[in-house]
Parts: C-alpha cells; sequence; structure tokens
C-alpha cells in the first residue's frame, strides 16, 4: 500500500539548465518500490501547485553497509511551475510524497536479454530495472536517445552496473545521429529468432509507437512505461486513461493503477 510521508531533501544535483536529480529520504517509501514505480511529490506546502507531480524512481539510495534502503531520487526536467520548485529545492527542505504507486516492470531472466529504450526523462525507471536486471544475471542493453549530447544523462550509472550502451542524439552529436528507433531496428534485425530478448521502453509516446511496432514486427514482447499526465496518481481523477485491447475490443485504462507499465501488444494507440 502507498504511504504519504513527509520527505527531507538531502541533495539537489542540477545537470543542465533545466533537468536536475532531486535525493530524498523516505525510507519507508524506498524499501518497497519495485522498477517502474512511482511517486507523487507536492513540490511546496500551501496550494500553488496545488496537485502533486509523479515521478518515476530513479535510484535507490542505501546506507554505508549497502543493505538498507534510506531514500531514493528523481529526475526531473523544468517545465513548470512545480518542476521549478523541484529544481530550486535546497538541502533540508521537506515535500511531501506519496508512493509507491502504479504496476512495475516485470523484470525477465536469463537466458532472456533485456533491451532498455530509453527517451530523455524515460531513462529514470530504468536504473532500478537495470540494477535489479543484473542482479539476475541478465544481459542488459540501454537504447538512450535525446536531442543532443548535453541532453544524455547518467550514462556512467549505467556503465558502472555492466550495462552496454547503444547512444543516439537527433543532432549526431553523440552516439548515432538520429532517433534511437533506429539502432533499435537494426539490432532487432541482427538478433538471432532463438535468442530471446525482451524490450522495456519509457520516453515520449511517438518513441514508444516505434517500440511497440519493432517488437510487433520482430515478434519480440515488450514493457512500455506510458507517460500520462496524472492528476492524483491513485485513480480517483481519469486524467491518466490509456486504451488498451480487451476481449470483445478494447477499453480505457487508468494508467496509474493498471499501469505505468503495459504489455506494448495490449496497447491501443490513438
Amino acid at each position: 500500500m502507498p504511504i504519504d510521508v513527509e520527505a527531507e531533501v538531502l541533495w539537489n544535483r542540477r545537470l543542465s539548465p533545466d533537468y536536475n536529480v532531486l535525493a530524498l529520504a523516505a525510507p519507508a517509501i524506498a524499501t518497497d518500490v519495485e522498477p517502474g514505480q512511482f511517486v507523487m511529490v507536492k513540490a511546496a506546502d500551501g496550494q500553488d501547485p496545488l496537485l502533486r507531480r509523479p515521478f518515476s524512481v530513479f535510484e535507490i539510495l542505501r546506507g554505508e553497509h549497502g543493505q538498507q534502503a534510506t531514500g531514493f531520487t528523481i529526475l526531473s526536467k523544468r517545465v513548470g511551475a512545480g518542476t521549478a520548485r523541484l529544481y530550486a529545492a535546497a538541502p533540508g527542505q521537506v515535500l511531501s510524497c506519496l508512493g509507491p504507486l502504479g504496476r512495475p516492470f516485470t523484470p525477465v531472466d536469463p537466458p532472456h536479454a533485456a533491451w532498455l529504450v530509453a527517451g530523455g526523462v524515460g531513462l529514470a525507471p530504468f536504473a532500478t530495472l537495470a540494477e535489479r536486471l543484473r542482479a539476475n544475471g541478465c544481459e542488459v542493453t540501454l537504447f538512450y536517445g535525446a536531442r543532443r549530447a548535453q541532453d544524455l544523462f547518467a550514462v556512467d550509472l549505467f556503465e558502472q552496473m555492466g550495462v552496454r550502451l547503444v547512444l543516439a542524439t537527433e543532432d549526431g552529436s553523440r552516439g548515432v545521429g538520429g532517433r534511437i528507433s533506429e539502432p533499435l531496428a537494426d539490432a532487432l534485425g541482427r538478433r538471432p529468432p532463438d535468442a530471446p530478448v525482451m524490450l522495456y521502453a519509457c520516453g515520449p509516446e511517438p518513441m514508444l509507437v516505434a517500440v511497440s511496432q519493432l517488437a510487433a514486427a520482430y515478434g519480440r514482447p515488450s514493457q512500455l512505461a506510458m507517460e500520462r499526465v496524472m492528476g492524483c496518481g491513485m485513480g480517483g481523477c481519469f486524467s491518466c486513461v490509456v486504451r488498451v485491447r480487451a476481449e470483445g475490443g478494447t477499453r480505457y485504462v487508468r494508467s496509474c493503477v493498471d499501469g505505468p507499465v503495459f504489455r506494448g501488444e495490449d496497447v491501443v494507440w490513438e
């Protein structure tokens, strides 16, 4: 069950003029969270902004012996009033935090390989997932795309976990020039049919569409973390609906409770 805690800001690492990683002391949430789940964070006291903002849990923070979870981080992009406050948050500040929420990824085991496909801040749920997959003994590859080299973050974090990296930038400033779906398509075309692989993806919806279409074309399963606007995170406001296949047709489900992770083959793109 999700819990609501007052989480102290431990540190705030600004990665660029728009992106930051915020560390929150919330051991009760950090202990229970699964890869792909999210939290709802209130950026300030009072009613400005009124609503909480959803964030995937990025990293789990642990004590000095690496065993006990002490908190977690979120990866945020400054796009509005709420995220601007989080960008400016100072150590010692206290933020209301509700979580963990949503359905997580389902990690695979060997002999499956795991291919993680991230666009922009869609990188956020993959640090915890990569950690879990590597602990399972899986071969893990991160396909990570952004507009430019300056928008590729935490690459060293994944390298330290033994994750193979495939990078792409739309302006060609780092890695492959173009969208990340292009090297993914090439890799899928070269993967032997009898070598099992699970695709995991999180990022802008056009990227998720491309990943799900490629997975279907090559007969590979996929799990997609959907980025939807969430007003409450608890299923009450119906602001985050996703259309999925169901017996006899299709239906709309709430991303915050039935997701945010969906099987790619179940999603119906509008």
